[in-house]
């Protein structure tokens, strides 16, 4: 590896002629002086203007069809430092654009050849695979649909090295890029699945889902695909031991449009109903969850969370008392604490136990669902919330005039 004393500085200014010599020369670096005097030989006489030949500046033909063998020597990051290997891809990356419209077919082909040169390389130096990658991405117009198979080579590297969180990858970052990108819905789809696939392989499931979410909507949700995927998702979210919002699943049409299936009255159930309508389900369809492979024992025991969060969300500023809650659970009251302590852990109850009074002070609780019934007791909550800070200024205000007449 040549020391940084060594370096070639790639974008020195210069003629084309010049820039495709310094890139050969890089690319021939290691090269004995009689290599590297055969592997240039072809490219000067080429770059020569001899009589009846345009300058080269004036020759776009010429130019392409030098560019063109010059990138199919490419054959790796090459054995510089990181500041030449990224600014050897700039270069060429900045002749690429220069000699073609972006969309055309000549871009595709060479960026798609050397995105693979880049992501099979067997150099570990996963920073500047990243690094070049990502000058690459941002120097592309935002509507650009290369921008997609840019992002796709990186996030197929980081995979590959379960280093999936280098990325900082962002849903909002996402459904931004796909907002601006110029693909097709197809394409689209696709992305959002190697990301969910992406995660899913760095054992995030949590993320994954999310993304999951996203990939289902971007489906036509009368396809197959999207009846399947949205079967997975519904599964993935009975599943994980950290979801507790099943409303988001409400809204996506694909969803809906597999309401004939149990998995989603199941659904249902955990998104209004409680463990008796569980274990009435459960008794007619066990079937299904060993086909999907959601765990009983995980169901049980988000289903009494949420049964939990449930009776604490109509007691808010209230004592819940254990023997309710050990109704509401069917569990033993000696449990009721252990209970308590999970679904405050959960985030979806906050509250302070009272082995006392035996009971639960309900300070703050999570819906499950956002409705009528929900606003309705919100609306009770503000106004007497108003009532008691209209009440607060009243003797303020008495105080204040009281404390004027004494002064007086």
């Amino acid at each position: 590896m040549a020391n940084s004393t060594d370096s070639v500085s790639i974008f020195a200014e210069g003629t084309f002629e010049e820039q495709i010599l310094e890139l050969l020369s890089y690319i021939a670096r290691n090269r004995t002086d009689e290599d590297r005097a055969t592997f240039v030989a072809p490219f000067q006489n080429a770059l020569k203007s001899g009589e009846g030949k345009k300058p080269i500046e004036e020759d776009e033909t010429r130019r392409k069809l030098i560019l063109s063998k010059l990138l199919v020597e490419i054959r790796g990051l090459g054995d510089g430092s990181d500041k030449e290997i990224k600014g050897f891809f700039n270069l060429v990356f900045a002749h690429i654009f220069s000699l073609y419209h972006s969309n055309s077919p000549e871009v595709r082909q060479y960026l798609g050849t050397i995105l693979k040169t880049i992501s099979t390389s067997p150099s570990e130096r996963l920073s500047v695979k990243y690094r070049v990658l990502s000058n690459l991405f941002n120097s592309l117009p935002k509507t650009s649909p290369l921008r997609l198979s840019v992002y796709q080579t990186l996030l197929q590297i980081a995979t590959s090295k379960d280093n999936l969180n280098v990325l900082e990858l962002t849903k909002s970052d996402v459904q931004k890029w796909l907002s601006e990108w110029e693909i097709t819905t197809e394409e689209k789809s696709a992305f959002l699945k190697s990301i969910v696939d992406a995660y899913v392989q760095a054992e995030e499931p949590a993320v994954a889902y999310e993304y999951s979410l996203l990939f289902v909507q971007s489906l036509s949700p009368s396809s197959e695909e999207a009846k399947n995927s949205a079967l997975d998702v519904i599964a993935t979210a009975l599943r994980l031991p950290t979801i507790f919002d099943f409303d988001p699943l409400f809204k996506l049409d694909a969803v809906i449009n597999v309401r004939d299936h149990a998995l989603f009255s199941l659904l249902q159930v955990f998104l209004n109903g409680g463990l008796s309508e569980f274990k009435d389900w459960q008794a007619k369809h066990s079937q299904i969850l060993e086909k999907y492979q959601i765990p009983t024992l995980e169901l049980e025991r988000k289903i009494r969370l949420l049964t939990l969060a449930s009776l604490a969300s109509s007691h808010i500023g209230q004592n819940l008392s254990y023997s309710k809650v050990a109704e509401g659970l069917q569990v033993d009251p000696s449990e009721v604490e252990k209970w308590v302590i999970d679904v405050v852990r959960a985030g979806l109850v906050w509250g302070k136990l009272s082995q006392t009074t035996q009971s639960l002070h309900i300070s703050r609780a999570t819906s499950r669902t956002f409705e009528r019934d929900q606003w309705q007791a919100l609306e009770k909550r503000l106004v007497a919330w108003k009532s008691g800070l209209a009440s607060i200024l009243d003797v303020v205000t008495a105080a204040k005039r009281q404390g004027g007449q004494v002064a007086t």
